[in-house]
Parts: structure tokens; C-alpha cells; sequence
């Protein structure tokens, strides 16, 4: 079951649910990014909407995360789910 996004927060909080959920720290998270800080996932997982996009997408990727975008009246394909 997926988690509807509404907020930069929202993001973060599935991200930091997802990395505890695999038993990661932050900064064993930050360790396989090499580019991407301990601070950086801080940031990304209490929400700050000023992250980068393209990272905080790799960061939820490298958890097994799918980002998907739908319109209001659509519910997400049955590949999203």
C-alpha cells in the first residue's frame, strides 16, 4: 500500500520510516551515497523543502521506494501500486 504525498514532510517521514525499517542509521545511509551528508538526510527527512530533488529521488530509490505522480482523479496504475 502506498502513502499519499502532500508535503516536502510527508516525503521525508517515508523516507525515515523506510531507512529505519532496513535498520540504517543516517549516517550508514550517508556512507553509500558519497556525495550526500549525514546533514543532507536530516534535512530531506524532517521535511526542509529547500533539498534537491534528484537527490532526495536517489535517496528513496536506493530504499526500494517508487515516487509516482497522477492527476487529482486518477488513482495510481496498478504498476504503481
Amino acid at each position: 500500500m502506498g502513502t499519499r504525498i502532500h508535503t516536502a514532510a510527508d516525503l521525508g517521514a517515508s523516507i525515515r520510516s523506510a531507512r529505519k525499517g532496513q535498520g540504517l542509521t543516517q549516517s550508514q545511509l550517508a556512507d553509500f551515497f558519497s556525495t550526500f551528508s549525514r546533514e543532507f538526510l536530516s534535512d530531506l527527512e524532517n521535511g526542509k523543502p529547500t533539498v534537491e530533488l534528484d537527490k532526495a529521488l536517489a535517496v528513496a530509490s536506493s530504499l526500494g521506494l517508487k515516487v509516482y505522480v497522477c492527476e487529482n482523479n486518477e488513482q495510481p496504475s496498478e504498476e504503481a501500486r
